[in-house]
């Protein structure tokens, strides 16, 4: 369970400070929590679940999920396993519940869920991460997901709300 002082809006400067963020919420997580992670390309998802799987104990690397739509990493210590999703790909909820994930038993963290992982449990934790952009962008053929991704700040501090959800 998430506590109440890190629900809200967190202002996080830099990478280290996302994982940080990430450790935070792993240590309160128990099997069951489902957190829904959204925000752009590179905003640092997979990095809040790095720190989150590292509080956890659960076996690495952390990686972005975008090809395997899900890994599940089992815990080193005894507690709940971690599944780290991406739902980018799906086209449906129905196609998540394909995935057969147990969400009663681990830990859930689904990136580009919103909107598709909400049937998974009748409560869950909506995490948003927002980063500045900036520029006049890119010019090519692949359009806004490409003019997007060349506008981004690797460097730019991120702004994660953190709210609780129900069915």
């Amino acid at each position: 369970m998430i506590p109440d002082d890190l629900l809200g809006t967190h202002e996080v400067p830099a990478a280290s400070d996302m994982e940080e963020l990430g450790r935070r919420l792993g240590a309160r997580l128990e099997a069951g929590d489902l957190l829904v992670l959204t925000g752009p390309l590179g905003a640092g998802k997979t990095t809040l679940t790095r720190g989150i799987a590292e509080a956890l104990g659960v076996r690495g690397p952390i990686q972005s999920p975008t090809f395997v739509i899900a890994r599940t990493h089992p815990s080193l210590v005894g507690g709940a396993p971690l599944v780290h999703a991406d739902a980018y790909r799906l086209s449906s909820a129905v196609e998540l519940d394909d995935l057969d994930i147990d969400a009663d038993g681990s830990v859930v963290v689904m990136e580009w869920g919103r909107g598709k992982a909400e049937g998974l449990r009748d409560s869950w934790w909506d995490v948003e991460i927002t980063r500045p952009v900036g520029g006049r962008g890119a010019d090519t053929m692949c359009g806004d997901l490409a003019r997007a991704s060349a506008e981004l700040d690797d460097d730019a501090p991120r702004v994660v709300v953190i709210e609780k959800r129900t069915a």
